[in-house]
């Protein structure tokens, strides 16, 4: 393992991987504001909300773990192609976020405000007829399929050659696929789940496996090291030490989520427990509260009249309930199994090595 002292300050940007992919989202959404001006100059919001929104300076995370997938399988250093094709990674994650805001009713997304309430505000500043909370609605709904489309023409039109692009194109199919329905299991846990039974912990466990740690960071992985062409080994040590670092990635979420400052998050303080997310956090405090108090968090977790004094209320009984303890510690132990995969993984490159140490550290992490 490679000592702290020599592992680059801000991953990320190591062989300029944030700049490059910015760079790709620009000039592919030059290309595409094009092609929305020749359909229809009313389609101008719509543009300019999408690239608002790509190019607003997100982590790039997904992006970067890609890059260094396929660098740690002997993919060489620089090159448009690869930085287009993790580039779509963004393309794809803008979807969910925008479909996700509006799914949770947020009304911010990193201190700006989210898709459908950005076209809620177009419809009311600008006189429309009608319903503008329908407006946006629509408008979120249709711009996130917008962005999966174009996730797909990126990857496809990367410039790499076909072959590997076919190569890893299943696995880029799959990652879409189980994110979605990742997705939609979040989505039904609130309504058709009892967060109080003995199977909440490991319907919060799929839901984060699939929803997050698999797209967050294994399948990036992957599709950088199919991409490079790797041998079925080096997959599957990056799925060894993926799966597990994502893991640990969305529950460093979680806890941000409940305990985080909204300065750092962009998002309202305990937002998670006003949207109402059923996250494994929220699964061990319900089973480290006594049943009168587990079921008070059960009721009003996402309860539409929560106010903050009682999402405060909420946050310490989540506090007290000894959950964070718990969910640090299985930070901490899953951080081990995931460094010891990246240690014995047959990498092509010991660079990608160090990186990719570095990207764990800093996707995990976080301060609240």
């Amino acid at each position: 393992m490679t000592s702290s002292t020599n592992r680059p300050a801000n991953p990320i940007d190591v062989e300029d991987v944030r700049g490059r992919v910015n760079a790709a989202l620009a000039g592919f959404m030059d290309g595409q504001t094009a092609l929305l001006g020749k359909i229809s100059p009313q389609l101008a919001p719509a543009a300019d909300a999408l690239r608002d929104f790509l190019l607003d300076g997100g982590k790039r995370l997904r992006p970067a773990f890609c890059y260094w997938g396929w660098r740690g399988a002997g993919g060489p250093a620089g090159g448009e192609g690869i930085a287009n094709a993790a580039a779509a990674l963004e393309l794809l994650q803008a979807s969910a976020l925008v479909h996700d805001d509006l799914m949770d009713r947020s009304d911010t997304r990193r201190g700006l405000p989210s898709v459908h309430r950005r076209f809620e505000a177009l419809h009311r500043d600008s006189g429309w007829r009608g319903d503008r909370e329908q407006y946006g609605t629509s408008a979120a709904v249709l711009l996130g399929d917008l962005l999966l489309i174009w996730c797909d023409e990126l990857f496809l039109r990367s410039g790499l050659d076909p072959a590997a692009v076919l190569a890893a194109k299943p696995m880029f199919d799959l990652m879409r696929t189980e994110v979605m329905v990742g997705q939609y299991l979040d989505v039904l846990e609130p309504v058709a789940g009892d967060s109080t039974d003995g199977g909440a912990l490991d319907r919060a466990q799929t839901v984060l496996h699939y929803k997050s740690a698999k797209y967050t960071i294994e399948r990036p992985l992957q599709v950088g090291a199919l991409l490079a062409g790797a041998p079925p080994e080096l997959v599957e040590a990056y799925g060894a030490f993926g799966l597990p670092l994502g893991e640990a990635f969305q529950l460093r979420d979680d806890l941000l989520g409940v305990f985080g400052d909204p300065a750092v998050t962009g998002k309202p303080a305990g937002d998670d427990l006003r949207e109402g997310k059923r996250t494994l956090l929220v699964a061990h405090a319900m089973r480290g509260l006594s049943a009168a108090d587990a079921r008070h968090l059960d009721e009003r977790l996402g309860a539409p009249d929560l106010a903050p004094e009682e999402v405060s209320r909420l946050r310490a009984l989540v506090e007290r309930s000894g959950a964070p303890e718990r969910v640090e510690q299985r930070i901490e132990e899953l951080m081990r199994q995931s460094l010891a995969a990246l240690a014995a993984a047959p990498l092509a490159d010991e660079r990608a090595r160090t990186v990719l140490l570095a990207l764990a550290e800093a996707a995990t992490v976080r301060k609240y």
